[in-house]
């Protein structure tokens, strides 16, 4: 429980807890205590007050806060030849070398070696779940530079379904933005869906980089650059996913 007793006080100062779940540092979060802005339980909160991040409801202007103690999440520009395993047998660099050793997380879903582009790594089990399954429908977005220019039927094909050998893909968005790039948009996650999917309407990838997951994307990472998510956009990829109540 949170508070503090007659003996030593138990848990964590409530402004390090805010801290550590994005809403500000914590002479910033120091200030919104004392304006009264924060709640515990449903009790506004005061300064110097601990908490148990396990059991104690944070909000913050009403709204909860995610106060999971540990959890990291990154977003990384992969790079191409980079593979998307925690280690491979070939001695081939991986996604997590790019990333801090400590604590030790996992790629969200997979990239192929020779797809560039975003990608998330985590140690969130559930958000993984919850963005990998695909009865959650979290959408990614791709830029494929393929041979070719592709026709409209084309294009048709790739929107509303493309039959491959393990059935019929979903269906999809796909604009033509130049004679040999398509934007193209998936609610699914099959092993090199984009590529087999350009492979089936006769325009086979040259280059693919993915470019958005839900509502996260960031055209100012360079190739090999990661940075940690913000709790706003863990709170977004949480509501795209159906996570967040």
């Amino acid at each position: 429980m949170s508070g503090e007793s007659g003996g030593l006080p138990e848990g964590e100062r409530l402004q390090k807890v805010l801290a550590q779940a994005g809403i500000g540092s914590r002479r910033v979060c120091e200030i919104y205590i004392d304006e009264g802005r924060i709640s515990v339980n449903g009790v506004i909160a005061h300064l110097g007050q601990r908490v148990d991040p396990l059991v104690d409801v944070v909000e913050f202007d009403g709204s909860q806060i995610g106060v999971k103690p540990g959890l990291v999440h990154y977003l990384l520009n992969k790079p191409a030849g980079v593979v998307t395993t925690a280690q491979d047998t070939h001695g081939r660099p991986t996604v997590v070398e790019l990333v801090p050793a400590e604590p030790r997380v996992f790629p969200v879903g997979r990239l192929d070696a020779d797809t560039e582009g975003l990608l998330l790594l985590t140690n969130d089990g559930d958000l993984t779940h919850r963005l990998t399954h695909p009865s959650f429908g979290v959408d990614k977005e791709y830029l494929a530079e393929v041979e070719g220019e592709p026709s409209r039927g084309a294009l048709r094909r790739l929107r509303e379904g493309v039959e491959l050998e393990d059935g019929s893909t979903a269906p999809a968005t796909a604009a033509l933005l130049a004679p040999n790039l398509i934007r193209l948009v998936i609610h699914e996650g099959r092993n090199r869906q984009v590529r087999r999917m350009c492979d089936a309407v006769g325009h086979p990838v040259v280059r693919l980089v993915r470019t958005r997951i839900g509502p996260l994307s960031d055209t100012t990472l360079a190739p090999g650059a990661w940075r940690e998510l913000t709790q706003q956009e863990v709170r977004s990829l949480e509501r795209a996913a159906g996570a967040a109540e």
